[in-house]
């Protein structure tokens, strides 16, 4: 009997995590996600990509190519769990604002950003210092600055500002 449709998409997700982890890296990249959903009778796989600065359009087709030949040819290969039986749609992109700031590469990657989070049991709102090996440094309203262990840090999320104060309204 198969597995049911949630544990097929667990499984197929796990194996391409592996699979795809390797090859985004050889480019310079960190992969951050991959999610399968079924779209009809083809699998939607979305791959989520990033980088200290951030992702360009360039990287983006660099890795979308990258990622269909490794799909490709994962499909083709008999030792392979065959993770994506069907036709598949295959999305590449850069993580969005709303991605929950969970590891440290995240926080590195806010720095100068406002950020809301978790620390101690009590909400905290700051702008991101720093982050190191020990854990994130905020600055809190009034200027204090607190550093908090990663051990300490709940997930984060990073705040839109339209009117961030100390931006020059004009380049």
């Amino acid at each position: 009997m198969p597995p049911a449709p949630a544990a097929a998409h667990a499984q197929a997700r796990e194996h391409l995590l592996q699979l795809l982890e390797p090859i985004v890296a050889g480019a310079g990249y960190d992969l951050e996600d991959v999610v399968v959903t079924a779209a009809g009778r083809r699998s939607l796989v979305r791959v989520t990509v990033d980088a200290d600065g951030g992702i360009d359009l360039d990287a983006v087709a660099t890795v979308s190519r990258l990622v269909s030949d490794a799909l490709d040819a994962d499909a083709v290969d008999p030792a392979s769990p065959r993770a994506l039986a069907n036709a598949f749609v295959l999305e590449v992109s850069s993580p969005g604002v709303d991605r929950p700031l969970t590891e440290p590469r995240h926080w590195r990657r806010a720095a100068g950003r406002l950020v809301e989070t978790e620390a101690d049991g009590r909400r905290l709102v700051g702008r991101v210092v720093a982050a190191d090996d020990a854990g994130v440094t905020l600055e809190l309203e009034g200027g204090a600055h607190r550093d908090i262990a990663w051990s300490d840090l709940g997930r984060g999320k990073v705040q839109v500002e339209f009117n961030r104060a100390g931006d020059d309204e004009e380049d």
